[in-house]
């Protein structure tokens, strides 16, 4: 162990070290997971930051380098059996069997470029990066766990619509185990962030399931979510309408093109979803319809306002459907970034069971079709079948 610390302390002094790593806990019943190193520039100077993750929680301290040694010495005694030094020259891999012998090898380096020295002024995101497989097996970081450049939006997209979700469910009374549910979950991005952020965070214990129709994706994220260890995330094939499913508490359903947000909206009103989140697109079923009359035919006779019209008119009676069937909903536009474009996001939550749906709103949904010459919107035929 002191040569993999002289090593260390030779890194510092030769401004080649980059980053250091701790990890397989020696008691697996501790909480702390993994230990980060890296060197940061402060009033006080050169430090090294140490960042202590935990389940629900980081904890980050700067030590001076002597202190950072002994600091190590400490943590490899007493909590890690392994530890891996990146220096722009070596990467030094130390381990340490049940017996407490080490041994110690070399490989080439990793990074070949050391960060600016400054301090972290990232903000603050809802899923860590550092040491999160599934991140890296959906290729949005490197080896290092660096966020690629041509994933950053990727990332925060990810972040933020965990954000907007779990502003959601903090104001809903769930139990400490429920079910969520994507629909058409994709490559799973937003699946297993959810996942992770609310096994992580909340001490509850939600079971997350992905529906997606394309076999090779169910098959590869449940491969990742092994290898991530999460046991209470599973993919399974199949449609948004058909497949087979527990309760829901939870539904998301983002990006379902066309008619199969409808699909999404009425699983969750006949499930009894607590909540339940859309983000639609491609309104394409009640478009070829649309045929007013009298002053609002000149608005629609204009291909691209009678396009946006479609897609007001198909969301705004989702939100009613929602509404007659016990939902306080919401509805709003969402832009993660400046390049990624706008959504609109459809809320609902649980507000009261209803036997047979409010009519007064059921009203009010015939007035708008007929106002438009709408014979049928789809979640309405869903809904009545």
């Amino acid at each position: 162990m002191q040569q993999f610390l002289t090593f260390l302390k030779e890194s510092l002094q030769g401004k080649t070290f980059v980053e250091l790593t701790l990890a397989n806990k020696r008691d697996k019943s501790n909480d702390l997971k993994l230990v980060i190193v890296k060197p940061v520039q402060t009033k006080k100077g050169d430090r090294l930051s140490f960042v202590y993750r935990y389940p629900t929680k980081d904890i980050t301290k700067n030590f001076s380098w002597e202190e950072s040694l002994e600091q190590l010495e400490l943590l490899l005694n007493k909590d890690f059996l392994q530890a891996v030094a990146y220096t722009l020259k070596e990467d030094r891999h130390l381990t340490i069997n049940s017996k407490n012998k080490t041994k110690i090898t070399t490989k080439s380096p990793t990074k070949t470029e050391k960060p600016p020295l400054e301090h972290n002024r990232q903000k603050n995101r809802m899923i860590a990066t550092e040491g999160n497989i599934y991140l890296h097996e959906l290729g949005i970081t490197t080896a290092d766990w660096q966020v690629k450049n041509t994933k950053q939006d990727k990332y925060r997209q990810i972040n933020k619509y965990v954000e907007i979700i779990d502003g959601v469910l903090k104001s809903t009374p769930l139990g400490p185990s429920y079910n969520v549910v994507d629909m058409g979950a994709g490559k799973g991005y937003l699946t297993f962030a959810l996942y992770d952020y609310l096994y992580q965070t909340t001490g509850r214990n939600p079971n997350v399931i992905g529906v997606e129709l394309r076999k090779e994706l169910v098959e590869k994220c449940n491969i990742i979510a092994e290898k991530s260890s999460f046991p209470n995330l599973k993919f399974q094939e199949g449609t948004i309408i058909d497949a087979p499913l527990p309760d829901i508490d939870v539904l998301i359903a983002l990006h379902a093109c066309d008619t199969a947000t409808d699909d999404a909206i009425y699983r969750g009103i006949k499930s009894g979803s607590q909540v339940i989140v859309c983000a639609p697109c491609c309104h394409k079923q009640i478009r070829k319809q649309i045929d007013p009359e009298d002053d609002l035919a000149q608005i629609t006779r204009f291909g691209i306002l009678k396009e946006r019209q479609a897609e007001i008119i198909t969301d705004a009676i989702r939100a009613l459907f929602l509404e007659a069937y016990g939902y306080k909903t919401k509805v709003f536009e969402f832009i993660a970034t400046e390049h990624t474009p706008k959504n609109i996001l459809i809320v609902g939550t649980k507000q009261r069971e209803m036997e047979e749906p409010d009519p007064e709103i059921l009203q009010q949904i015939q007035n708008i079709k007929s106002t438009y010459g709408i014979e049928y919107h789809y979640l309405e035929k869903l809904l009545r079948e």
